[in-house]
Parts: structure tokens; sequence; C-alpha cells
């Protein structure tokens, strides 16, 4: 199904109103956040859960016994899901970086530490670099703004990703 910018959008607003929401809940831990990275106006597909089931089987893997309370959204709009851990902000940030950069489907996924006021920390907080373009060496925000790359060329590369990883490929 596709959805349209403003779903996408209001989908983002109900996002960070849920993180506050969590955030006031649970106000001594860290505060995770899953969303699987899937460009064009379909967002929930069979590649789309195949790195959902991946990166959230990864992030129970990484934070295993120190995961206190999960939730799983599997939206039309996109897969996400949240997590508290009793690591400390910058730790469950190292980890969340590793995972993104060492798991098979790690670029396909943002896992997000959001801080107290409901901000995400940034790679540059833990000395990590920014993540790079799934096609080129650029930064992937700069592809972005830019519009560097098609929607088509993205899609395939992400297809191929998948793929491979289903079909043992990685």
């Amino acid at each position: 199904m596709k959805i349209s910018l403003d779903q996408l959008l209001a989908s983002r607003d109900r996002r960070w109103h849920r993180q506050q929401e969590l955030l006031r809940e649970h106000p001594d831990e860290t505060l995770l956040c899953l969303t699987v990275i899937m460009p064009g106006a379909v967002k929930r597909n069979r590649f789309s859960l195949v790195v959902a089931q991946a990166a959230t089987e990864a992030m129970r893997v990484a934070f295993a016994d120190s995961i206190t309370w999960m939730e799983e959204r599997d939206l039309e709009t996109g897969f996400e899901a949240y997590a508290f851990t009793t690591h400390p902000l910058l730790d469950a940030k190292r980890m969340a970086c590793h995972i993104e950069e060492e798991h098979p489907l790690g670029r396909l996924f943002d896992l997000d530490v959001i801080d107290t006021t409901g901000t995400p920390v940034s790679r540059s907080a833990i000395g990590a670099e920014p993540r790079c373009c799934l096609l080129c060496q650029q930064e992937a925000r700069f592809c972005m703004r830019n519009h560097t790359h098609s929607r088509e060329e993205l899609q395939a590369r992400i297809e191929k990703i998948v793929d491979e990883y289903v079909h043992g490929g990685l």
C-alpha cells in the first residue's frame, strides 16, 4: 500500500509523541527507537519485513538482559519498535552504532538512542562517522538532500542486500 507524504509526516509526529510518552513513563532508563529505512511510497513490503525482523533480533541479542520493555509496531507507514535498556545513554549509542555497522542489514535500519529531551543522540557524540550512502561513499544525508540517486536505484540496492541476506550470500 502506498502512503502519502501527509501520512508519513503524521507517522513521524505520532512516533515523536510516543517517544515523549515513554520517556515520561521510564525516566531512569535509556530509550531505543528502531525504524526501517525504505525509500519510496511503499513502506511495508517483503523487504521491509525481513529487515524489521532481523533488526529486532539483533537489538534483542546485543542488548540481551538489559532490555526491560519492548514494543513492536508493524504499520503501513513503516515498522517501528521501542525498547528500554538499563545501559547508559552513550554506551547504548555505541552498541546501536555497532549493530548498524556490523549487521548485514544494518544499513537498512536506524536504531536511535533517544535522550531525555526526546532528541536522538548523534553519532558524533560517540566519535562515530556519519553513515555512508547505500550506493556511493558520500554521507547518506548528502545524497538524500541532493537526490543524488533515483528511488529505483536505491530500491534495487535494498532488494539486492535483502536477497543476499535471505539466501546466505552475505
